[in-house]
């Protein structure tokens, strides 16, 4: 009967040591596996680094679209209002240009009347010859 007691107690201590090493966990660390955590803590930290560098980057990208979007947007709007101006000069030109035609085709029979000839030529006042001129060498 002592001997069944120690065993329980035996067996009862032992599953109690099992556990509470279980639940606290265990402390030794061997040391490969210590150089691989630092190893991965050290690259997380690299990645972590370059993560933040490219957020960085990102974010200054963004903003730098941001503005050249709102230079495209005002350039569009500059374009547009430069596209109705020439529009309106266009219309303006081709109505002159019509009136000039119509001018032109009502003053031409006009004008075409009250024209003297080309080949008639006004003469200019004549000058009083010298006496000398007029008796020279025949």
């Amino acid at each position: 009967m002592i001997r069944t007691v120690m065993m329980r107690n035996l067996v009862a201590v032992a599953a109690i040591a099992i556990v509470s090493v279980g639940l606290s966990g265990c402390d030794y660390w061997p040391p490969a596996l210590q150089t691989q955590i630092e190893q991965l803590r050290s690259e997380m930290q690299s990645v972590t680094l370059e993560k933040t560098q490219l957020q960085n980057q990102l974010a200054s990208f963004a903003k730098v679209k941001d503005d050249l979007q709102a230079q495209v947007d005002d350039l569009s709007r500059a374009n547009r209002d430069k596209s109705t101006i020439i529009n309106g000069l266009q219309n303006s030109l081709a109505a002159a240009q019509g009136r000039l035609a119509k001018s032109a085709k009502v003053a031409t029979p006009k004008s075409g009347a009250v024209k003297p000839s080309a080949k008639v030529r006004q003469k200019a006042p004549a000058k009083k010859k010298a006496p000398a001129k007029a008796a020279g060498p025949r």
